[in-house]
């Protein structure tokens, strides 16, 4: 589950947005919970303009059954109100290997399936500001 002290409490109270990172387990899906109570209360009575941006899935297994059904639980449950990214995370041995050596992903194996999920990640987040973008302009029109 993710720590919700004072440092998460901070950072929500200053940020714009918050992408929410997820894991499709168990676990994972009962700290989205209290996160998003969290947030709900941050938005109440700190920072009424904290967006949730979206629920980023990461470290999926597509080869487990469970995690492919806690994926969909999840998209049952928040996809309606909340935006599901696209783009999801693979678990990749990689991943732990890059972080024992400090690297990034794209130093460190800029080819993998990661670095290509972060890419088409960051591409899809890109669309959605344009989009963003071009219904504001539209709007003041």
């Amino acid at each position: 589950m993710p720590s919700l002290g004072m440092i998460t409490l901070n950072a929500l109270t200053v940020a714009d947005s918050v992408i929410i990172s997820v894991q499709s387990h168990y676990l994972s899906t009962k700290g989205l919970e209290h996160l998003l109570k969290t947030i709900r209360k941050v938005q109440r009575q700190l920072n009424p303009k904290l967006n949730i941006e979206g629920i980023l899935f990461t470290m999926t297994q597509d080869r487990t059954n469970f995690s492919k059904e806690i994926a969909e639980l999840l998209k049952e449950t928040y996809g309606k109100s909340i935006y599901i990214f696209q783009y999801e995370i693979p678990y990749s041995i990689k991943g732990a290997e890059m972080r024992a050596y400090g690297k990034s992903i794209f130093s460190f194996e800029p080819n993998g399936k990661i670095a290509k999920a972060y890419e088409n990640l960051t591409k899809e987040i890109l669309e959605i500001e344009r989009q963003r973008k071009k219904a504001n302009i539209d709007i003041i029109r």
